[in-house]
C-alpha cells in the first residue's frame, strides 16, 4: 500500500499547506512546471520518493534533472508522468502516442490548471491532472490531490483546495 500525492504547475512556489498536505505520503508525484531547481531541492529533501517531469516553463537547470516523460510502477500499476496530455477527451498527439506505447494504468499530466480526474475507458486508465498548486496562471483556487493505491485497488482521494493569492513560497 502507497499513499499518493500529486501535485503540478507549482511555478516556482511550493507552501507550507501543500508541504503538509503531502507530508503523510510515501511518494509525490509532480507533473511539471516546477518552476525552480529549489522547488524540486525541497521536494526531494522532504519527501520520501519524488517524481517529476519538466513542463514547458522550466528552465535548463531544472530539465536536467528530470525528463519529459516518467514511466514507473507502483503497486503493480504502470504510471505515466508527462506535462501536457490534453484530457481523455482530447489527447496531445504526443500524448497519444505515450498512452498507445506504455499503456498507463495510471495517466498524469497537468499544464491546464484544472482539476481533473476521470476514467478514460477508451484507453482504460486513470487520468489525473491535479491542477496548480503555484500561483502563476489563470486558476482561481490552487489544488493537489492525494489518494491510495493498494493493489489494483486505489481509494481515498482527497482534494486540497487553496485560494490563490499574492505570491507565497519562494
Amino acid at each position: 500500500m502507497e499513499k499518493i500525492g500529486v501535485l503540478s504547475d507549482t511555478h516556482g512556489v511550493l507552501e507550507q499547506r501543500v508541504i503538509e498536505f503531502l507530508s503523510e505520503c510515501d511518494q509525490v508525484w509532480h507533473a511539471g512546471d516546477i518552476g525552480s531547481l529549489d522547488v524540486l531541492t525541497d521536494m526531494r529533501s522532504l519527501f520520501g520518493e519524488v517524481h517529476a517531469v519538466y513542463g514547458n516553463i522550466d528552465g535548463w537547470d531544472v530539465r536536467g534533472e528530470v525528463p519529459e516523460v516518467d514511466v514507473f510502477e507502483v503497486e503493480g500499476r504502470r504510471v505515466v508522468i508527462k506535462h501536457i496530455c490534453g484530457n481523455p477527451r482530447r489527447y496531445d498527439p504526443l500524448a497519444r502516442k505515450v498512452i498507445i506505447e506504455y499503456k498507463p494504468d495510471i495517466l498524469v499530466c497537468g499544464h491546464s490548471h484544472i482539476l481533473r480526474v476521470e476514467f478514460d475507458k477508451k484507453n482504460n486508465l486513470l487520468f489525473i491532472n491535479p491542477g496548480a498548486a503555484g500561483n502563476s496562471g489563470f486558476h482561481k483556487v490552487r489544488t493537489a490531490v492525494r489518494f491510495v493505491i493498494d493493489g489494483k485497488d486505489l481509494r481515498d482521494l482527497e482534494v486540497l483546495e487553496l485560494p490563490r493569492k499574492g505570491r507565497v513560497g519562494y
